[in-house]
């Protein structure tokens, strides 16, 4: 699926509110190395995604049926298992590893990207101050 009209490009970018509401950042589809990839802006820090994980995510919410724990985390933080995060951080992912593509700042995938699943409409995300989950749609 062609995201980059739903998400935006760098002078459009799509702008989100991470999970608890507390803070607003911006995605947008760019291009690296000939590979689509998602961007996330916050403040001044860059991050980077393969834009496979909007679709691989979904399909293994779908599979997993129920509520998830989000359980975000920095690069360096080791990830909860049975979490978002730690999911996308798998050897048993589809692409068998980090989604994040920036080293340094492959983490907190279950922090920026599951609010991008709810707004294309493939996931619903708890907006609590705490422990969020997410599922599938």
């Amino acid at each position: 699926m062609n995201y980059r009209e739903k998400i935006g490009a760098k002078d459009n970018p799509l702008r989100l509110q991470t999970p608890p509401l507390t803070s607003e950042y911006t995605m947008h589809v760019a291009e690296k190395e000939g590979k689509e990839i998602l961007v996330c802006t916050v403040k001044t820090t860059v991050l980077h995604y393969d834009i496979r994980c909007i679709e691989d995510l979904h399909k293994m919410l779908q599979t997993h049926g129920d509520w998830m724990a989000l359980g975000s985390k920095d690069e360096k933080a080791e990830a909860k298992p049975d979490t978002v995060e730690y999911w996308g951080r798998s050897s048993e992912n589809p692409i068998g590893g980090w989604y994040g593509l920036k080293k340094g700042f492959k983490g907190r995938f279950g922090l920026y990207i599951p609010p991008l699943l709810e707004h294309l409409g493939l996931a619903e995300v708890e907006h609590n101050k705490r422990n969020n989950r997410m599922r599938a749609i």
